[in-house]
């Protein structure tokens, strides 16, 4: 059948519409920062010196009641990755396989893939180099476990390199007079912003995922970020005790760090002046880190690249900095539970902070809703892309997280868990902690009569919650 003129130049012009329709699809920018507690300028902490991240945080919205699911490396990635929450058989070590574990499903790269989009893995994404490899276009994810990711450079840290086998690796802090581009973490920034550069050539829409490992474990960074901080203006934890009738099961011997390093005691409680070390490591660790976030940034406003770039960063987990006496993750406490989450999303205004309550299952949601792509049916969060454009809508009454045999619900004023024997399933132990009278949980109320209604409603709905996993 021939076209007269006008329907010819009519299909002209729906050819040429999806063609400007592909072209117009945004760019995705998901950074992830490994430990990173909500300890920022933007977050409120006007001491630690963190302005790219706080600049990310005044152009879209920064949720300050945003939870992890599992407060372990491996295995929260890999319940983000995938939108899976962990349970006892699923997602529970550092070293957790998304892939298998997850049953193959079609994980957070592998839609944009489908989707047309080139997709990038650098650094630490997920754990295992071989997770998920099919998903991307391009992947470069060494271990945590590789040599240059640990970033030592002076000769006496630098025993025991390598293998993550809880042998000693040199100390835990190191503040080394060497310029950043010696390190990893400046080489990170780098390849983002070359990949950025070869894709950007190609005219094809991308998905880049950046793994930062600092502030994780050696606090290792150039000394000019030491130098950002005295460490007289550091103050040791307010509650270096466990909470008051806290259970034996809320306690850990923080083994990454007590059985890694070899300058932290095997029993007892770190030294305060190497508690003081540690923490002014860490904050110079995030410093670091943030400078190369900025880095990333900056090349995208150059290039004119931000205004149709979604930022989305967050941090895999939070951080115990001596508070309870504890160091590290691997709690159920809300210093582990609690981190950081930004989106900067794509030709939308910031609309400011959010205080809704959301969790990691949410991202992979969200961003389909970003992308404007369909969701896949085995997703177990839910879409916080309307928060962005009204952060006070009203939203989840609670969220949920799980460390091993601990199951975690938090609402906006409580923090409840219970120990189960996943054998049986009996309760072992309990904790509640009411933030509106106790923020920095010291006292757990379980067995306190006030709080019993608040005890077994909170656990109505846990065990519902335990119920409902696939």
């Amino acid at each position: 059948m021939k076209l007269n003129l006008r329907s010819y130049m009519a299909f002209l012009i729906w050819i040429m519409s999806l063609s400007l329709f592909a072209s117009e699809k945004n760019n995705f920018l998901f950074i992830i920062v490994d430990d990173l507690r909500p300890e920022l300028g933007c977050y409120g902490n006007k001491q630690v010196i963190s302005p790219n991240i706080d600049r990310l945080a005044s152009q879209g919205t920064m949720f300050s009641k945003a939870y992890c699911n599992v407060p372990v490396c491996g295995a929260s990635r890999a319940s983000v990755m995938t939108g899976l929450r962990p349970t006892k058989d699923r997602f529970i070590r550092y070293n957790a396989r998304a892939h298998k574990e997850s049953g193959g499903v079609t994980d957070l790269a592998g839609i944009f893939k489908n989707n047309g989009y080139t997709t990038i893995s650098i650094g630490k994404v997920y754990h295992e180099r071989d997770d998920y490899l099919s998903s991307w276009t391009h992947k470069d994810s060494p271990l945590i476990t590789s040599p240059s990711m640990r970033d030592y450079h002076l000769p006496e840290n630098q025993v025991g390199r390598g293998k993550y086998n809880f042998q000693p690796l040199g100390a835990s802090c190191e503040a080394a007079d060497e310029p950043d581009e010696k390190y990893f973490t400046h080489q990170l920034a780098d390849a983002a912003i070359d990949y950025i550069d070869k894709t950007e050539k190609k005219q094809k829409p991308w998905f880049l995922a950046v793994g930062f490992t600092k502030p994780h474990l050696p606090f290792v960074a150039p000394k000019k970020y030491w130098d950002y901080y005295k460490r007289s203006d550091f103050k040791l934890a307010s509650n270096p005790e466990m909470p008051k009738n806290s259970p034996r099961e809320a306690r850990h011997e923080w083994h990454e760090l007590r059985k890694m390093y070899n300058d932290i005691p095997q029993t007892g409680p770190v030294p305060d002046e190497k508690a003081l070390e540690l923490k002014h490591g860490y904050y110079a660790c995030v410093s670091f880190t943030d400078a190369m976030i900025g880095r990333i940034l900056d090349h995208l406003d150059k290039n004119n690249l931000r205004k149709n770039t979604t930022v989305v960063l967050w941090g895999d987990h939070g951080w115990q900095l001596g508070e309870h006496g504890l160091w590290c993750k691997h709690a159920n406490f809300e210093t582990s539970l609690n981190t950081p989450l930004i989106v900067s999303a794509a030709g939308q205004k910031a609309a400011g902070p959010s205080k809704a309550l959301v969790e990691f299952v949410d991202i992979y949601p969200s961003l389909c809703d970003l992308a404007n792509f369909d969701k896949p049916s085995h997703l177990e969060g839910r879409s916080f892309a309307p928060l962005l454009k009204n952060p006070r809508k009203k939203w989840k009454s609670e969220v949920f997280s799980r460390y091993h045999a601990g199951d975690s619900i938090h609402t906006d004023r409580f923090l409840y868990t219970e120990w189960r024997n996943n054998n049986n399933g009996n309760v072992s132990a309990k904790m509640l902690y009411d933030h509106q009278r106790d923020p920095n949980e010291n006292y757990n109320i379980a067995g306190n009569p006030e709080y019993a209604e608040v005890v077994k409603k909170l656990s109505t709905k846990l065990q519902s919650h335990i119920n409902s996993w696939k």
